[in-house]
């Protein structure tokens, strides 16, 4: 009897299947990267939610469709989804589009592996190490640990029950029961998964202590103290400090070395959220900003913020060469991380995270990192620095800006109808909404800024 032939999608038609690819593969190249990036065209094809329902087709059908309505689907769904690539699109702190960063994304969506064992990753699990030990050098450590999250996040909930664990390291067999009231320490600046990740570690929110943040959003460290012994007055038991190395809205650097003694001081674990700021470590001129980071116990760090690694690439940073991460977290599940395998186990490094299957998040910067070199990376850190200063000083030229004006939300509704840009807004503390001007694109020129000023002027000049 022959052999069967293998099934392959579309029917068995393996011509039909690379056919399709490559149509795809074109539609996303002037689509998505060719128009998503141009300053000629539009941020965001704008519809309300029933309307975009309708030109969707959302609804799910028992037949399939033909090759040609597929391919009408895919151009539909870019058409009407916003251009976080484009030059003009300032919404949220992830923006432009690094080819060599997209390369890497495509290729580890085409073999679609987990980076949990060596055997199925075996490339991506040493690629992850290399790019783990570059980011912690950057930091300033010549060992340590670390792995890719699933978002800064998740980073910082890592971090919090790796603080805990350390402390309390019944705590993982026996719960909340093996633990005191536990306070930690953050600004009110910082990111909101702070509170988050205390909630869902078991913690409560109100285990969070909030420390005063000054005019320029940077953590108080005499208030910081004071905290820490209003805490240990009540009867609760201190044992983290998360700083933040740029602030979601005012982009501050907190003080970290004077967070960084007051840690050694009390015997707290120091955590840096440094998901927006930490790739400024990358800039000779402003890593300053950072200064004491090196004396973190953690870091997280997101390059696919302001080095434009593309979502997700998130890092959590460890100074500990206890193999803490594993102790925390292994389970020593029996089918997947094997003891008497043919290579060295220490290399499966799945048993150190929470989740089982995990993206590959170190090819797209490492790819970027390869086609940039440090210095080309350098050089994209101060291009945003150099363009933010740009902008402020355009701004104080120009009558009819204030620093906060309540006008926000009805520029933002046209600036978005009409597709020409995209900016956030939100208050801040007694201030009204004003915008928050996020400056990371590395195609960003200032004709973009100029653009932006003088279409601000536009959209805003009957009100």
């Amino acid at each position: 009897m022959a052999a069967s032939k293998p099934r392959t999608a579309l029917n068995g038609d393996p011509v039909a299947m690379e056919a399709l690819l490559r149509d795809v593969f074109g539609i996303v190249v002037d689509e998505a990267v060719r128009k998503g990036t141009s300053t000629s065209e539009k941020v965001c094809e704008w519809k309300e939610p029933e309307e975009l329902r309708q030109l969707l087709d959302l609804e799910l059908q028992s037949q399939g469709e033909s090759q040609e309505q597929i391919l009408e689907r895919c151009r539909t769904v870019i058409h009407y989804s916003v251009k976080t690539g484009h030059p003009r699109f300032f919404n949220q702190l992830f923006s432009g589009l690094d080819p060599h960063a997209l390369a890497g994304r495509i290729i580890t969506e085409s073999l679609n592996t987990s980076p949990y064992t060596y055997e199925i990753a075996p490339v991506f699990v040493l690629m992850e190490e290399e790019v783990l030990k570059k980011l912690r050098a950057l930091v300033g450590w010549n060992s340590g640990d670390g792995v890719f999250c699933p978002g800064g996040s998740i980073s910082n909930m890592y971090a919090l029950n790796l603080a805990r664990y350390q402390r309390y390291p019944d705590c993982k067999q026996r719960g909340l029961r093996a633990l005191p009231p536990l306070a930690l320490f953050t600004s009110k600046e910082c990111h909101y998964s702070v509170s988050k990740g205390a909630a869902f570690l078991g913690l409560g929110t109100d285990s969070v202590r909030v420390v005063k943040a000054d005019e320029r959003g940077k953590m108080d460290p005499e208030d910081l103290e004071r905290q820490i012994t209003l805490a240990e007055a009540e009867g609760s038991v201190p044992f983290l400090v998360s700083a933040t190395s740029g602030t979601t809205v005012l982009g501050a650097f907190d003080p970290l070395d004077a967070i960084a003694d007051l840690c050694q001081r009390h015997g707290l674990w120091f955590h840096v959220d440094a998901a927006w700021g930490g790739s400024v470590l990358l800039s000779r001129t402003h890593r300053h900003l950072l200064d004491g980071i090196q004396r973190a116990d953690s870091v997280a760090w997101n390059p696919h913020k302001l080095l434009g690694a593309g979502l997700q690439c998130s890092a959590l940073l460890l100074r500990d060469t206890s193999n803490l991460l594993r102790r925390c977290h292994g389970s020593q599940a029996s089918y997947l991380f094997q003891q008497d395998k043919f290579y060295d186990v220490a290399l499966d490094t799945g048993d150190k995270v929470v989740q089982c299957g995990r993206h590959v998040d170190c090819l797209k910067l490492w790819l970027m990192w390869k086609a940039q070199g440090e210095q080309g990376l350098e050089q994209r850190i101060d291009q945003a620095f150099a363009l933010s200063r740009y902008l402020v000083e355009e701004i104080k030229k120009r009558e009819g800006f204030e620093l906060v004006m309540e006008v926000a939300p009805v520029l933002k509704e046209r600036m978005v109808k009409k597709g020409s840009m995209m900016i956030g807004y939100q208050p801040h503390g007694t201030r009204a909404n004003f915008f928050r001007m996020v400056v990371a694109n590395p195609t960003l020129t200032r004709a973009d800024i100029d653009f932006l000023l003088c279409e601000l002027e536009r959209l805003g000049q009957d009100l």
